[in-house]
């Protein structure tokens, strides 16, 4: 069976992983410094006092099989992430910390999940983009990337 048909019994494990992990870094983050508020009214964040930064090693995976397989499948979440945004939390892996540039790109999706409602409705638009176009060709993954460049070039140590 493929993620895709795999995708309505795949999305409510996704959503409650995020929750729980948005819950973590709300509760153990950071708020953004000032320079990065600004950053994230321009982006069009509509509540930047909500969101907090997590520092991590490595971005997290969900202990739950069957997201393990769809994240190795996909190539969604790797070693090589960077940062993850799940709603007003984000995770920033420790050696891109303070690099303004991926800040931003999160904001962007920060942003898209204020406009699509929250974390299942974001999930289900971004996952479905990400597994039936790709990433990143998917068109809310190449919006951050715009959007954030805008604010700088390099996403990364910038």
């Amino acid at each position: 069976m493929t993620i895709l048909e795999q995708f309505d019994f795949l999305l409510p494990l996704a959503s409650s992983w995020a929750e729980e992990q948005e819950s973590m870094i709300l509760r153990d983050g950071i708020a953004l410094t000032e320079p990065r508020m600004v950053d994230a009214h321009t982006l069009g964040v509509g509540q930047p006092e909500e969101v907090r930064l997590l520092k991590v090693d490595a971005i997290p995976l969900s202990k739950d099989p069957f997201l393990q397989k769809a994240a190795q499948d996909t190539r969604l979440l790797s070693p090589l992430t960077t940062g993850l945004t799940l709603r007003y939390g984000i995770f920033i892996r420790s050696d891109c910390w303070g690099g303004r540039g991926l800040i931003a790109h999160e904001l962007v999706h920060t942003t898209q999940y204020e406009k699509l409602g929250g974390i299942t409705p974001f999930l289900k638009q971004y996952l479905y983009e990400c597994i039936t176009i790709g990433y990143p060709e998917a068109p809310m993954e190449q919006e951050a990337i715009k959007e954030s460049s805008k604010l700088i070039e390099k996403p990364c140590g910038s």
